[in-house]
């Protein structure tokens, strides 16, 4: 299969039928081979009544329900285990996406061999509340990431099957899926300009919560994809410098004070001195973080998934060469 599209659904009964029209069209006149994803994200109206119905009329159309709505990243990431084309498109039920971006999106892929394209929605038709705040947290993420993308959380992108088979996507983190597809090994990533139309039916369904949970799941993106098998590298790194801060402080003030005792000068009591506790402070929260480093080893040597690594590509090797360790 060539193509599979994953379009997440909450509350967009009236667009989906002109959606899956307009995506049916642009995959016949391409000759693509296809399947269309609907997951619906616990809808309250008629989304998914209209996603059985497009079914009926289109054997491409498959789909998967929530019980309730557990958000975008839980939905494509249900959607990407059961995709099955050697592109994977995701695009939004609103209509903002064009089908129109498939084709060079697939070329992209497909023959610039990329493992990533990322849509970027140049001209928006968002209010400023809204794009501000998108611009600020696009440029945070390329200074803390490296990769120079201009849109990261547009929802029209396409990946190789291997990456979306790669990654877990999970908490709001599906507005830094380049980022985890990055600290997964896939760095060929692109971006096209696209089309950003405006909404023609309904309201936006993300509020200003997401600008306090984009940053934290940024940081935590970051944290994990470069000291998640390695966490003592981190806490051990900080709480050494701590100590040694801490402990040279401490030494500088209880050497001074020894001296002076030695040539029997009178020297201030080192309890009333704040030197003496910021150095103890110091040396405390070093040894916290060395212990942090420490159990947070334990724990991921310990994890189940912690010598899981992405092979790429393999030769010369045959299936009765494979040993596997019992014991």
């Amino acid at each position: 299969m060539d193509i599979s599209v994953v379009i997440p659904m909450f509350n967009e009964e009236e667009s989906i039928p002109e959606l899956e029209a307009w995506i049916r069209k642009v995959m016949l006149e391409n000759g693509f081979t296809y399947e269309v994803i609907f997951v619906d994200d616990g809808s309250t109206d008629d989304s998914w009544k209209v996603a059985e119905q497009l079914q009926r009329q289109n054997p491409n159309v498959k789909g998967i329900r929530f019980t309730r709505n557990y958000g975008k990243s839980a939905a494509l990431n249900t959607a990407f285990q059961q995709a099955s084309g050697e592109v994977v498109i995701t695009m939004d039920a609103d209509l903002q996406d064009s089908p129109d971006e498939i084709p060079e999106l697939y070329r992209m892929i497909t023959e610039d061999d990329l493992d990533l394209v990322s849509g970027w929605k140049k001209k928006r038709y968002d209010p400023i509340t809204k794009t501000i705040p998108t611009k600020f947290y696009n440029a945070a993420t390329r200074w803390i990431s490296g990769i120079q993308l201009n849109d990261f959380n547009c929802g029209l992108k396409a990946y190789k099957n291997k990456v979306i088979k790669s990654i877990e996507v999970y908490g709001d983190m599906h507005r830094y899926i380049p980022v985890i597809a990055k600290w997964s090994g896939f760095t060929k990533i692109g971006e096209k300009v696209v089309v950003h139309q405006a909404r023609k039916f309904g309201v936006t369904k993300f509020g200003i919560s997401r600008f306090i949970r984009g940053p934290l799941d940024l940081l935590s993106i970051t944290f994990v994809g470069k000291f998640g098998k390695r966490p003592m590298h981190l806490f051990g790194t900080m709480g050494t410098v701590m100590f040694l801060l801490g402990f040279g402080l401490f030494t500088y003030i209880g050497g001074n004070k020894l001296y002076h005792l030695i040539q029997g000068i009178p020297a201030k009591n080192i309890a009333l001195m704040s030197g003496f506790y910021i150095a103890l402070t110091a040396m405390i929260i070093g040894t916290m973080l060395f212990l942090t480093g420490f159990l947070a080893e334990l724990v991921a040597r310990n994890s189940p998934n912690r010598n899981a690594y992405l092979v790429d590509k393999e030769i010369g090797f045959v299936e009765t060469q494979r040993f596997v360790e019992k014991g």
